[in-house]
């Protein structure tokens, strides 16, 4: 069983994801579809240690054998890279391959919201782009670093596990740090960078309270912050930063964060009703005045509302976003309820969308 066969086939397949276990065919992620590949024989022991020997170095290997996880990097000449993780599973390696196109897709290309090419030209503050795994996140943000660097001379530095995207020096120069191979902590690689004279700084992920109470400070200093965080809406994000501190800390996170907040980007990836791939819906949070009075005074609950009528400053819930799409047809009505956060509530704006319409 060859590694870069197998990636081969699942690109030309159109597959997103390969994941690979012991006495298992397989299996490809197509459109968001798990699709086992039965015409395929199925893996051994054997093939994925000889997997692990093809996409790893020694010493990640050893790291392997200490932690029983391995997150790392891959490139076929030619095809793609892919975001590597293995694990152990009943005693056996799994592993899970992740696309990553070597040609960076535009904003365009990707049909982002335009608001996307003003957000990364800030000069300072933070924008957060959310959502679940397998949303496209570093897409996202890789095709607006790709848009500065196509358009400003700024220093970036990216803090990433692991690195996906490999960016080309235009306007920008920008570094690209490994966590394991070129530094060991989010926290600690944060830290250094405000040391480097960056403009901008990518976090791959704000999982923990060091990264992010960093995070919010480079904001504050006077540079600009972009990051992921695995959260399904603008109120959940806000709540979910603010909660990772001490109780005695959350009303001054509360007024650092109103500054500097610059925007939140949650999306959700639906297959479209035409088999053709899928699309992205998005919700957009722009810190108006009264957005930030409302996260100073703890007042969350209301953010939906603001939102919802808030479209001259740029803002879209999810809701409104899913309703367009199911309206236009674009999408199904279970997928889309599958994807909101308050499913009762998508309901009713969908039926009010198609009444008006008749």
């Amino acid at each position: 069983m060859d590694i870069n066969d197998l990636l081969r086939r699942a690109v030309d397949e159109g597959a997103s994801d390969l994941h690979l276990k012991v006495a298992a065919p397989p299996v490809f992620r197509i459109n968001g579809r798990i699709l086992p590949q039965q015409n395929l024989p199925v893996c051994s022991k054997e093939d994925l240690e000889t997997i692990l020997n093809q996409v790893s170095n020694e010493e990640q290997r050893q790291s392997f054998a200490k932690d029983r996880e391995l997150d790392c990097a891959y490139s076929v000449s030619g095809l793609a890279r892919f975001r590597v993780n293995v694990m152990q599973q009943r005693g056996t390696m799994g592993f899970a391959f992740r696309q990553v196109p070597f040609k960076i897709p535009s904003i365009d290309e990707l049909r982002l919201p335009l608001i996307c090419k003003e957000l990364v030209l800030k000069p300072r503050g933070l924008i957060l782009v959310t959502g679940p795994t397998g949303s496209g996140k570093s897409t996202t943000m890789a095709a607006m670093i790709d848009h500065l660097n196509r358009t400003a001379p700024k220093s970036i530095i990216t803090i990433e596990d692991p690195i996906e995207f490999l960016y080309r020096d235009q306007q920008c120069i920008i570094s690209q740090r490994d966590l394991g191979d070129d530094t060991k902590s989010f926290p600690a690689a944060l830290v250094h960078a405000l040391r480097h004279d960056p403009d901008v700084i990518v976090v791959g992920e704000m999982r923990d309270l060091q990264t992010i109470s960093t995070a919010l400070m480079a904001a504050e200093t006077g540079h600009l912050v972009l990051g992921t965080l695995h959260t399904s809406d603008a109120p959940q994000t806000i709540d979910r930063i603010i909660d990772i501190f001490p109780a005695q800390q959350q009303r001054q996170v509360r007024l650092q964060l109103s500054q500097v907040l610059e925007a939140v980007l949650t999306q959700a990836l639906l297959p479209r009703l035409d088999g053709k791939g899928r699309v992205a819906a998005f919700e957009i949070l722009i810190p108006s005045t009264a957005v930030r009075n409302l996260i100073r005074e703890e007042r969350l609950h209301e953010l939906p509302g603001v939102m919802q009528v808030s479209s001259k400053d740029g803002m879209v819930t999810l809701d409104q976003a899913l309703v367009d799409l199911v309206r236009r047809k674009i999408v199904g009505l279970e997928d889309a309820l599958a994807v909101s956060s308050n499913p009762k509530r998508l309901k009713v704006q969908l039926e009010a969308a198609m009444g008006a319409m008749r």
